[in-house]
């Protein structure tokens, strides 16, 4: 028998639901349904972000489930972002109070600092005169004081190279939970996973299927001759095969579908697995970054001059 992984336990204790649905560039419009075939399919995990611009409309798909007895809130695990501009002490519990108050919730059960970047407060978009000098330590003691107050059970980071992130565990009285980052079999992380595990943050994966917002490199990871082959040899999808191997890595999945079929086909990833000596073909792919957050740099405004500081070499 496949071994399920369902779960993924954090340093809080809490068991996290393995395989989450993305709702980044999911319009709103769309993007309730999306969340209400996920949940009636059986996922237990949503990732949001205020970024994304479509808490509101989850909120709204999510108090429908609750009324219609679908689900009851404590079987969900929902987390959100902080956004750049809301990186000041003072700003962040009003950026959480505006991420509950859209959800129509009570809680997060995780929430996360989305960037290591510091934008003016109130500013909108990626003008690079919008960048500031970040104080993680400083936010990061607001979000402390978020995860005593109970709002957020659990607080971590986002996009956190391995040096950001042990700058960050050097200081914090509560360590991060989670770092979530790209992850895929384009992109394996193998330095920066080695580094969670290690100091017992939890690796989360986003674009676990490539990133829909890079051009045709999403439709590459699902038509690589590695992916295609194993998919076939076990009977699965390409999809199917990319999440699976990130859950025998040891991080959670978090792939984006508007589509209630793909949901469904991307949630069909427990009762099966890779076998080791189809697994370790993963190891031939060759590697490429698809997000690099471009608009986070700047010559000679905000932190980080080149992507190479952004991300501390690992790109």
């Amino acid at each position: 028998m496949a071994q399920a992984i369902r779960f993924f336990e954090l340093n809080t204790g809490a068991k996290m639901p393995s395989v989450g649905l993305g709702t980044w560039q999911s319009d709103p419009g769309v993007v309730a349904a999306a969340v209400t075939a996920a949940i009636k399919i059986g996922y237990r995990h949503i990732d949001c972000a205020q970024a994304y611009g479509n808490e509101k409309e989850v909120g709204t798909a999510l108090q429908k489930l609750f009324s219609e007895g679908v689900v009851k809130r404590e079987d969900l695990w929902i987390t959100s972002k902080l956004w750049c501009n809301d990186h000041a002490p003072e700003d962040v519990p009003k950026a959480l109070d505006r991420t509950l108050e859209n959800l129509q919730l009570d809680y997060l059960d995780l929430y996360l600092i989305h960037w290591p970047v510091s934008m003016r407060k109130g500013s909108v978009g990626f003008k690079p005169e919008n960048l500031t000098q970040p104080d993680i330590p400083s936010t990061w003691k607001a979000m402390e004081a978020l995860y005593h107050s109970g709002k957020a059970r659990a607080i971590g980071v986002s996009n956190f190279s391995s040096k950001k992130l042990g700058d960050l565990l050097d200081i914090a009285e509560v360590p991060p939970a989670v770092n979530q980052v790209e992850c895929h079999p384009y992109w394996q992380q193998g330095k920066l996973r080695e580094f969670c595990k290690s100091k017992g943050v939890h690796l989360s994966g986003y674009s676990p299927l490539g990133s829909p917002g890079t051009g045709s490199l999403k439709s590459d990871i699902l038509k690589n001759p590695v992916i295609t082959s194993i998919a076939e040899k076990l009977g699965k999808t390409p999809a199917q095969v990319a999440l699976r191997w990130g859950l025998q890595l040891g991080h959670s999945v978090l792939p984006k579908s508007t589509n209630e079929a793909r949901i469904k086909e991307n949630f069909n990833v427990f009762d099966w697995s890779i076998p080791d000596d189809l697994f370790c073909k993963f190891s031939e792919i060759p590697q490429v970054k698809l997000i690099k957050g471009t608009g986070f740099v700047h010559e000679t405004l905000g932190a980080y001059k080149t992507v190479e500081e952004l991300w501390d070499g690992e790109v």
